[in-house]
């Protein structure tokens, strides 16, 4: 298995997990800077543990996690409401964090970051929502509770598991304040896996069909 990791050079075959330990935030923007446009290659920095988790995903990653955002915005239309989505993004708070969302949504600040090629959380208001696929590694909370990022969706083993962010740290929750009325933890899942299974176009048509059930 070809596996190299370094300043100059990395490269990762679908479906590696890389963990570095007792790494600087200086080494994290290295590393960032060495991917150069290989976004399929994700990289997530938390300065308390002082680790670099590096990840390349199957191709099941990236059709869950696009389904699972094209599902989202189709819930925002229902609910004829505005959105400003970003995939893939880096999102960095100065030495303490850093990650990459398979998908991140800003509902409430859509506007304060209309035509930016750069999230500045030094500056920036950190987005509603952020969506993770756990197909390959596991995400860290840890990071995006450092992120403040409201609400995390985690999607692993078939299953969705929803994170809201309370002053006590992130909380398992059964229900999503960004969509308070639909079940999506039972709901979402299944499209996500008929995507996979039946086609893309064909979960999301039917999914447009359960839409004008609810």
């Amino acid at each position: 298995m070809v596996v190299t990791v370094s300043r100059e050079r990395i490269e990762l075959l679908p479906g590696s997990e890389v963990i570095l330990r007792y790494q600087t935030w200086a080494d994290y923007e290295a590393l960032l800077e060495s991917r150069r446009d290989d976004a399929a290659i994700k990289i997530c920095f938390n300065a308390h543990t002082q680790k670099i988790s590096l990840m390349a995903p199957l191709p099941g990653h990236g059709n869950r996690s696009r389904t699972l955002a094209e599902l989202v915005t189709m819930l925002l239309r229902r609910q004829n409401r505005d959105w400003h989505g970003f995939d893939p993004v880096t999102l960095k708070r100065l030495q303490e964090a850093g990650a990459e969302p398979d998908a991140c949504f800003y509902i409430q600040n859509w506007r304060a970051v209309l035509g930016k090629e750069r999230i500045d959380l030094s500056q920036d208001p950190p987005p509603d929502l952020a969506i993770e696929m756990d197909l390959t590694s596991r995400t860290d909370l840890d990071v995006y509770q450092t992120l403040a990022i409201p609400e995390v969706w985690i999607y692993r083993q078939v299953g969705l598991m929803i994170y809201v962010l309370t002053p006590e740290g992130y909380q398992n929750s059964l229900t999503s304040p960004t969509f308070s009325d639909v079940d999506v933890k039972t709901l979402l899942p299944q499209y996500v896996e008929r995507a996979w299974n039946a086609g893309s176009s064909v979960a999301l048509r039917e999914f447009e069909q359960c839409l004008k059930s609810l």
